[in-house]
């Protein structure tokens, strides 16, 4: 409750920048969520808003621009889509009834790099990671699918900022 008063406190006058270390900490689901309305409420009317967390989630979803600080060293910083799109690998999960699953299989190893992948499905799909080079399209992946199976499931594997932060701080270790 002492935590919610002093947001409430911090935010009654409607500054224009306000800096939150670890807004959501302490929280529970129900609170966090009510001081994020608030908080891009306050950004919708023009506030400057700064966060120090550790939790990429709220990165993720209340960010427009983020830095990455690790052993007081900048090791990354820009527009949070424009960092997701550089990690990006070109790589799609897919779920998929194969016509001829063994044939399909050893086709795409030939072609693709493929692994298994782990997303949940209510069918019984066979579900695979599919990396595709940076010249091919999405589009030829999926024309090529669609004539050796159903295609159930489709998707672009973007980097979570809590990923990219751990491959960024564990390779500058």
């Amino acid at each position: 409750m002492a935590q919610k008063v002093q947001f409430v406190i911090t935010v009654l006058h409607r500054p224009k920048l306000l800096i939150f270390d670890e807004p959501f900490s302490g929280f529970d689901p129900v609170n966090a969520d009510l001081i994020k309305h608030e908080i891009l409420q306050l950004r919708e009317e023009g506030a400057t808003i700064l966060f120090s967390t550790h939790r990429m989630e709220s990165v993720e979803e209340l960010c427009d621009y983020m830095a990455l600080i690790h052993e007081s060293n900048k090791l990354l910083d820009g527009k949070v889509d424009d960092i997701k799109r550089a990690h990006k690998t070109n790589t799609f999960e897919v779920g998929i009834n194969a016509f001829n699953e063994n044939e399909l299989l050893a086709e795409l190893n030939g072609n693709f790099k493929i692994g298994k992948a782990q997303f949940k499905s209510l069918s019984d799909d066979l579900k695979l990671s599919i990396q595709i080079k940076p010249n091919e399209s999405p589009n030829d992946l999926l024309k090529y699918l669609i004539t050796k199976s159903r295609v159930n499931h489709f998707v672009e594997v973007v980097p979570s900022v809590n990923d990219i932060f751990i491959k960024t701080v564990t390779k500058n270790e």
